[in-house]
């Protein structure tokens, strides 16, 4: 499967950008599949207006392999993006992880069930750039991929911009997710797709869940023979992006409707703040991230779309005084969440 394979709609709404959740992991109490509530978070994301959705990734919980709910995890979601809304039509990302066997059989599974691209997550990756490279290139072969620039401090390697030049050289590549976390090495991406004359063919989606309007308000100039090329990040592919989905439509819209005027007011820079403030609670950057899946579940049982809050692992659960933290960035930026939205379509999301 080629990039041009992936049909018209979702390949141009993901050019032009957009909000991809990362999708969750719902659960019963017994910490098996809850199916309902697992096609109700789909529904939601389709409903909300993402442009498509991330499903087998991080905040789906990396365990769903061993446990054997990957390709019913992958099987619901692309369900419910055909049947749903069939006029949507998102564009559908599987996670692919672990040596290039592995990954090339996630993308295999992926591709079968219809699924557009594989975020190829690079975590545990030790190998040189030459050998990473390659890596890349085996998966490319099954299917479109998108990179994935992941934080170090939860397991991803430090990728020089050599290597993202090299990387968006690999014809297959649909786009990047750029979620190190990290203003220098964002910048990497950035000049490595310059370079390799990438900017045409690549969409940009922050992963940086600590910057996230920055991000896609930031035109980032890249000088390239003595020419300067003005990139955009487009949209975002993010777990923060999995809670309160529907104002992340809105902003990128509004951001976009941005694009024509030469001056943004300062009001967007306190939205950034006050974005990362509460991505800090739901990730819990206070405890390095201990609760980041379980703030997150946290925020989607809030609302009813889960039940609770239960992972795969019992031992991931909240980090001191998260709960508190959740509390108050509810309080002090009530206009950032959806609960209206969601309450206006829940029942219609676990019924039908």
């Amino acid at each position: 499967m080629r990039v041009n394979d992936i049909p018209a709609r979702p390949l141009k709404a993901f050019r032009r950008g957009g909000v991809i959740p990362a999708h969750p992991l719902a659960l019963n109490a017994d910490r098996k599949l809850d199916e309902r509530r697992q096609r109700a978070l789909s529904r939601y994301y389709i409903d909300a207006g993402a442009v498509g959705l991330a499903v087998g990734v991080h905040t789906t919980q990396f365990e769903i392999r061993e446990k054997g709910l990957f390709r019913p995890v992958l099987e619901i979601a692309a369900e419910e993006a055909a049947s749903w809304c069939p006029d949507c039509e998102p564009l559908m990302v599987a996670g692919a992880v672990g040596p290039t066997a592995q990954a090339v059989d996630e993308a295999r599974l992926a591709a079968d069930l219809g699924y557009h691209a594989a975020l190829l997550s690079l975590a545990g990756h030790e190998e040189s750039v030459d050998d990473l490279i390659e890596h890349c290139r085996a998966v490319s072969e099954v299917m479109p991929i998108i990179g994935f620039y992941l934080q170090s401090s939860i397991g991803g390697p430090v990728l020089p911009r050599a290597f993202w030049s090299r990387f968006a050289e690999l014809e297959n590549v649909l786009g990047i997710k750029i979620a190190p976390f990290n203003r220098y090495r964002t910048l990497d991406v950035v000049r490595g797709v310059v370079e390799a004359e990438a900017e045409e063919r690549i969409s940009l989606y922050t992963g940086n869940d600590d910057n996230i309007v920055a991000d896609l308000l930031t035109p980032y100039r890249i000088q390239r023979k003595g020419n300067p090329i003005t990139v955009r990040i487009v949209g975002g592919l993010l777990g923060h992006w999995s809670v309160w989905t529907q104002r992340a439509v809105e902003l990128i819209e509004r951001i976009r409707n941005l694009d024509e005027k030469p001056t943004i007011d300062q009001s967007w820079l306190t939205l950034d703040a006050s974005t990362t403030d509460c991505n800090a609670a739901f990730f819990d950057a206070a405890n390095d991230y201990q609760g980041v899946i379980t703030g997150l579940h946290e925020v989607l049982r809030r609302q009813g779309l889960l039940q609770g809050v239960w992972c795969l692992d019992e031992a991931e659960t909240f980090g001191p005084g998260q709960l508190n933290e959740i509390d108050r960035v509810y309080r002090d930026h009530p206009e950032l969440n959806d609960d209206e939205f969601v309450r206006a379509n829940l029942q219609r999301w676990l019924d039908e």
